[in-house]
């Protein structure tokens, strides 16, 4: 008796929690891959999320009268949905298009982006005022690192930030899927 109401009143609920945790968490991921157009992945883990979220939503309904269960149905939902993104935000898959505008010419600026990134440099005008904008375009790890140099250069430079979902520049694109591709893969090894 006592093993029966443990399991149903905390392993059960215990176990929903953890699989709502993953199925959601890799749901935040499918959808980053869809909008990415990394379409293989998305199917791969599309296929695992509503495996799981089967096994989950099948002990719900086969133990409806306690309520403990749905709150960790809730919980591991609200859990994974957090998860998801703090694990999104650490494969940080994707490029970035940074545009930077700044009141004068910042040769300093545009040779430290220029040492790592693909830049182009533009001169404009607003109300009179000449401007300088500078394209950069950076993986999406590279972000916080780029403000930095940024800020570094000119603290009052407005800049942008917009995502890049597809690109015309094939040679970039196509050394950034290798990088893309060993990332996820670096870990696998394959047998002597």
């Amino acid at each position: 008796m006592i093993e029966s109401e443990l399991f149903s009143l905390v392993i059960l609920p215990l176990l929903i929690f953890i699989a709502r945790v993953i199925d959601v968490s890799m749901a935040t991921i499918r959808t980053i891959f869809v909008v990415r157009g990394i379409k293989f992945l998305a199917a791969l883990i599309g296929f695992f999320e509503i495996l799981i979220w089967l096994l989950a939503i099948g002990q719900i309904m086969a133990n409806l009268t306690d309520p403990v269960n749905y709150i960790a149905y809730a919980g591991g939902f609200a859990t994974g949905s957090y998860v998801g993104i703090v694990l999104e935000d650490k494969l940080a898959i994707g490029d970035l298009l940074i545009r930077v505008i700044t009141t004068e010419k910042q040769i300093e600026l545009q040779n430290e982006l220029q040492e790592k990134h693909k830049i182009t440099q533009v001169p404009a005008k607003s109300n009179g005022e000449n401007l300088n904008i500078i394209y950069v375009r950076i993986q999406r790890k590279q972000l916080e690192d780029t403000i930095e140099t940024i800020k570094k250069h000119d603290p009052k430079a407005l800049y942008t930030v917009h995502d890049i979902r597809e690109a015309s520049d094939e040679e970039q694109l196509q050394i950034e899927q290798k990088r893309y591709h060993r990332k996820i893969f670096d870990y696998i090894r394959i047998g002597k």
